[in-house]
């Protein structure tokens, strides 16, 4: 078994895509085939469900991950005790929407002018499968609205929780109040996250969450913008998320915030990239703290 190899498996894995890994690597697509089926004959395990257009571990496939992901950090690390300074290689980020985010491109943003090699991912999906993807290897960090266990993960809270609200259209005859409060949206028809009706909806809306008259949910807020841009109804957001010139954002009073938590796995060795980028977190949160005293 070789490294190469190992490494090639483990970007069909993170990509779900022989042909996105084969661009990212970069082999042949042809190339990279052959290497993971012979990787399969090596083993004496299928190791991808293949699809038609993406393919998933297998349960082999998940314990190879692991293990392949423990061999290449070594790997990794044992290179720069060698070769100090040069960093290179992918970063994956699950994300949730956030103008919080910002905080986090800024991270990206220095660890680039250090480190050109360094390339970033940014995953976007409901909340089971990132977590999912995180807990597997597949991502190195998940900037997330909900609660962290603890007792798996390590975590930093980003600065200026966002501000909950709804968001209408200008010309609404609504648009003129400052604020709405929980008894307007009780009067209203409502879009609403069904990321945030598992934990934060319940969290600060509590039993007014069930006269609340919900007319469709969403996954990513710009299908909602859409939904609220013809009328259908007013999606409940974050601040800052929508750029539309038709479209305006009105807060919830009392106000209601929800603190983006940047996250990783506890016990688990990070690439040297991955390193990096979480002590330039950890640099720029440390500054914002002291900005503040």
């Amino acid at each position: 078994m070789e490294l190469r190899t190992l490494k090639y498996f483990v970007a069909v894995a993170r990509e779900e895509n022989f042909t996105r890994a084969a661009a990212k690597i970069p082999i042949t697509q042809p190339a990279l085939t052959r290497a993971v089926q012979s990787l399969e004959e090596e083993l004496g395990q299928k190791l991808f469900e293949r699809g038609k257009f993406s393919v998933k571990l297998t349960d082999a496939g998940f314990r190879l991950l692991k293990r392949a992901e423990e061999i290449l950090s070594l790997v990794y690390e044992t290179e720069l005790e060698f070769a100090a300074g040069k960093i290179y290689g992918d970063i994956y980020i699950g994300c949730a929407e956030s103008d919080a985010m910002k905080f986090v491109a800024r991270a990206i943003k220095n660890v680039r002018a250090d480190y050109p090699d360094v390339h970033f991912n940014l995953y976007s999906g409901n909340i089971e499968d990132i977590e999912f993807r995180l807990d597997e290897g597949l991502l190195d960090f998940y900037v997330t609205l909900q609660t962290v266990d603890a007792a798996k993960y390590d975590s930093i809270i980003l600065p200026n929780p966002d501000v909950w609200g709804i968001i209408l259209r200008h010309d609404d005859a609504l648009a003129d109040k400052k604020f709405f409060t929980l008894e307007d949206l009780q009067t209203l028809p409502l879009i609403l996250s069904r990321e945030a009706m598992r934990e934060e909806f319940p969290k600060i809306f509590g039993a007014a969450l069930e006269k609340f008259r919900v007319v469709a949910t969403y996954n990513l807020l710009f299908n909602a913008a859409i939904l609220a841009r013809e009328g259908v109804g007013y999606p409940v957001s974050l601040d800052k998320l929508i750029n539309d010139a038709e479209l305006c954002f009105r807060p919830i009073a009392p106000e209601f915030t929800s603190p983006l938590k940047f996250i990783w796995r506890k016990n688990f060795p990070l690439t040297p990239q991955a390193q990096v980028l979480l002590d330039e977190m950890k640099k720029l949160y440390s500054r914002h703290n002291e900005s503040r005293q």
